[in-house]
């Protein structure tokens, strides 16, 4: 079967909003959320291709992958071609109407390995089991600061020895300096992709509270206090950074 789901176009902020709430992954976000990060996010193609690649390295037999805040599952659909069909995903979100697309894609793209949908909160408690692969694609940025290191910890005792943590994030510059010059550039990323000031501009608002980043810096010291054994960065791109983790 065909792995080609058509993607409606976002136009969440395209309408001037009166009062701008706090960000949501609602029905409607879930609707046009394809077309919001390969819009939004640079180089997320290659970002999903990467860590494809980067899981299909670490997968060990008898173990499962888990993609946190998988969302409409591209991830897992990256993921599913390079690695052996026996392997159970599973794919954790909080948005109900998110894992309703998920699981619709993944029947439409065949698939045909065991996997799993659960709903959770990652700021509360996730249960991670004999996993040797674990993904968190622009999903850290809006756990609460609060309960990082808690979740992180919980991923790492979930891995099996020689398991992976893939993390890809949104994140400030190391120099305060450069944080305006980086985050000009990441808004004429947007403008060339065909949002307009008012979108932009309304759902910079929207985010304000809810998408925290931290610098490449921080999330790299909160792996390593954790007890990841070893660390490193496999994407840059300005504001956007990719990194993997394994367990000893």
């Amino acid at each position: 079967m065909s792995s080609e789901v058509k993607k409606e176009k976002d136009e969440v902020f395209k309408d001037e909003i009166n009062k701008v709430s706090d960000f949501k992954f609602s029905a409607k976000v879930a609707g046009v959320f394809d077309d919001m990060v390969n819009r939004s996010v640079p180089f997320y193609g290659e970002m999903q291709r990467m860590t494809a690649e980067l899981a299909a390295d670490f997968v060990q037999p008898g173990t499962n992958v888990y993609d946190l805040g998988c969302s409409t599952g591209t991830t897992m659909i990256g993921m599913n071609t390079l690695i052996p069909p026996d392997i159970k995903f599973i794919g954790v979100d909080d948005a109900v109407e998110m894992l309703e697309k998920c699981d619709s894609k993944l029947k439409e793209a065949g698939f045909e390995r065991p996997y799993d949908l659960q709903v959770a909160d990652l700021n509360v408690n996730v249960d991670i089991q004999k996993a040797s692969v674990v993904v968190l694609c622009l999903t850290l940025q809006f756990v609460r600061p609060i309960f990082r290191e808690k979740l992180v910890k919980t991923i790492l005792n979930g891995l099996v020895p020689g398991g992976a943590l893939i993390l890809v994030e949104k994140i400030l510059a190391e120099d305060s300096v450069f944080n305006r010059e980086f985050i000009k550039y990441y808004y004429n990323h947007k403008r060339r992709n065909q949002y307009s000031e008012l979108e932009i501009s309304q759902k910079r608002e929207a985010l304000e509270n809810v998408l925290i980043p931290y610098k490449l810096s921080e999330n790299i010291h909160m792996l390593r206090d954790a007890g990841f054994a070893h660390c490193e960065v496999f994407f840059k791109w300005y504001n956007f950074s990719g990194l993997i983790a394994v367990k000893k």
